[in-house]
């Protein structure tokens, strides 16, 4: 934000001092090849620019600040009348001091119009500085409030994001420590290896996925262990099929969008006294990652606090927030199955 005002700002210093030297220096490139006449042009010219030039600074830097912007209508109007009212005199008595000072042999012979066509002409031209400094300085607010706008929004994804992730984090790790507490006395080696298991796990939770983006390849190998890990607490009765690619070309991708979509399978697709099937696929078409998942829906007891239901909520949020228009998420449910769909279009 800081940089952009300074940036802005500097490109609005440049602006302005190329369109005045571009105003001051017309006169004389106008006048190339003919007879270059000083005093005309300073009459007629920079004299009328220095005072366009300090009615538009004067509105720009303080009129409309002060007054216009907070609503001092009554004040911003007279100021500039008093202001326009001494141009249009000093005006007049410039021309008269030129005239008498300088005179010429057009002006001697030249018959004057009255006073108030030149007063009627001077507030025509001194107002038109006004209109454009109004007119700049309504812009630069409106493109001021957009950044900040823009910034104000950006901020409060970030957090709601921030927010989203951390939620996911006890959440994986509590239904990890689920699978632990049911090998131990089961199988306690196989306990110790889910524990090592995801210890690996948590280190890539904490420390690898806190970016915004991350390698496929990485978050692949992530989901390969987090299965083997979810995989020992299945029985023979479970059959897991894994179909992830073999990356050509690697993709960035937010992290940790899959993991819930995978919990949810295990949460609702194991059986302790039937066979079960549990199927998870990634295919890469150009930018496109196409995730998908098909278990046995079978129904949990309301006594079993195996899951919370928060996974299938966060994921459908984070994807709202990191991919608007550019994913495809589709649940599919019946008395025998339960699959999901997931499409993400990466490129930016």
């Amino acid at each position: 934000m800081n940089n952009f005002i300074k940036n802005n700002r500097l490109f609005a210093v440049l602006i302005h001092i190329s369109v005045w030297a571009v105003l001051f220096s017309l006169p004389y490139l106008l006048s190339s090849g003919q007879s270059f006449d000083l005093q005309k042009i300073i009459e007629h010219s920079w004299i009328p620019l220095v005072f366009y030039a300090v009615i538009f600074y004067a509105n720009y830097f303080f009129f409309i600040n002060t007054f216009l912007f907070k609503k001092k209508v009554a004040l911003y109007f007279i100021s500039n009348a008093i202001l326009i009212a001494f141009f249009i005199w000093l005006n007049f008595q410039l021309r008269v001091f030129f005239i008498e000072k300088f005179p010429t042999v057009e002006d001697v012979k030249r018959d004057f119009p009255p006073k108030r066509f030149f007063i009627y002409i001077d507030t025509l031209s001194l107002i038109i500085p006004l209109i454009f400094s109004i007119t700049l300085r309504i812009y630069e607010r409106w493109v001021k409030n957009e950044v900040e706008k823009n910034e104000s929004k950006n901020t409060r994804l970030e957090s709601e994001l921030q927010h989203l992730k951390y939620q996911l984090q006890p959440h994986f790790f509590f239904n990890s420590l689920n699978n632990i507490y049911s090998l131990v006395d089961i199988s306690p080696e196989k306990a110790k290896e889910t524990i090592h298991s995801l210890s690996i796990l948590m280190r890539y939770l904490l420390y690898e996925s806190n970016v915004e983006k991350v390698s496929l390849k990485k978050e692949i190998e992530f989901i390969e262990r987090y299965i083997d890990l979810m995989k020992m607490r299945t029985s023979e009765k479970t059959v897991v099929t894994v179909d992830f690619p073999i990356l050509k070309e690697d993709l960035q991708v937010a992290p940790l969008l899959f993991i819930s979509l995978i919990e949810n399978a295990f949460k609702h697709g194991v059986s302790a006294i039937n066979n079960s099937n549990i199927y998870f696929s990634i295919k890469i078409e150009g930018p496109v990652i196409k995730f998908e998942t098909q278990n046995n829906n079978i129904k949990k007891s309301n006594a079993d606090k195996s899951g919370s239901g928060i996974g299938l909520k966060n994921i459908q949020k984070r994807l709202e927030l990191l991919y608007p228009e550019k994913y495809h998420f589709k649940i599919q449910e019946n008395d025998q199955l339960f699959s999901t769909h997931l499409e993400i279009d990466t490129k930016k």
